[in-house]
């Protein structure tokens, strides 16, 4: 086994899963970058992984909404480093709309990139993992992959799959060193949340602080958005030893919004 492991995390170029890149590398893995956008404008963030963390990072620009691009990924990152000990599925889209509305492509889509892709690549890597007796599949859903929302009708599908997905594989590789577990963030500060609060507050004819603690932060008992931090913690815990015995499980970052 090499002296340095291996992670995937797709939909790493920017938000929750650059969070996790960032915790593994500084916990010493090598990291295989995904992302939609192309290589040069990922540049600096990848060579900022290594230079901070002296571990080598790749990118894949793999389309994770095609089962060739999900092989073609684990292949790069296989090419690149020999194995892959830890994979985090991560990418993910979005789309909100009464269910008599919502547009076939997007159930489609969202169904591919947020549920088969995880299928996909963990398919594609779990006989390494049981041959070497060791790996780590950490799947990242959401509070909505316990709970429901109106609206999401693909999204919350999708989330509640992953758990199930989870649960299955769990039980398959649990004799075999790896473990598999999702975790299921409510409201996280990122970027792209940030952007929407404008737009909402003006829709709504609300300020933005109104926005976020009525609207964003309406279901989240603790009032507060997670962070990628916190999210990068945890997915950094179950990957180390002492989390060995924690497999099959879902385990929600959302401020108490599933113990309602």
């Amino acid at each position: 086994m090499p002296t340095t492991r291996t992670a995937v995390i797709t939909g790493s170029s920017s938000g929750i899963g650059h969070g996790i890149a960032e915790g593994l590398a500084a916990a010493g893995y090598n990291i295989v970058l995904n992302g939609i956008e192309p290589a040069e404008q990922i540049e600096p963030a990848r060579k900022a992984l290594e230079d901070a963390h002296g571990i080598k990072a790749i990118y894949s620009p793999a389309n994770m909404l095609k089962p060739d691009g999900v092989r073609s990924l684990i292949t790069a990152a296989e090419a690149a480093f020999g194995q892959v000990d830890v994979l985090v599925n991560n990418a993910g889209i979005q789309f909100v709309s009464p269910i008599e509305d919502f547009p076939d492509e997007k159930w489609e889509a969202i169904l591919s990139l947020n549920l088969s892709a995880s299928f996909y690549a963990t398919k594609a890597v779990v006989a390494g993992m049981k041959a070497r007796n060791w790996g780590r599949i950490i799947n990242i859903a959401s509070a909505h992959g316990l709970v429901a929302s109106p609206f999401k009708s693909a999204y919350v599908a999708a989330k509640h799959g992953i758990v199930g997905l989870t649960k299955t594989v769990a039980l398959e590789v649990a004799e075999h060193g790896v473990t598999v577990n999702a975790i299921c963030p409510g409201y996280v500060w990122t970027p792209l949340v940030e952007k929407q609060i404008p737009d909402t507050a003006r829709a709504r004819g609300m300020t933005e602080e109104q926005v976020i603690r009525d609207v964003l932060l309406a279901a989240q008992p603790n009032k507060k958005f997670a962070t990628v931090e916190e999210l990068a913690a945890l997915a950094v815990f179950l990957c180390s030893d002492g989390a060995a015995s924690i497999t099959g499980t879902a385990l929600p970052v959302d401020g108490g919004w599933t113990a309602h």
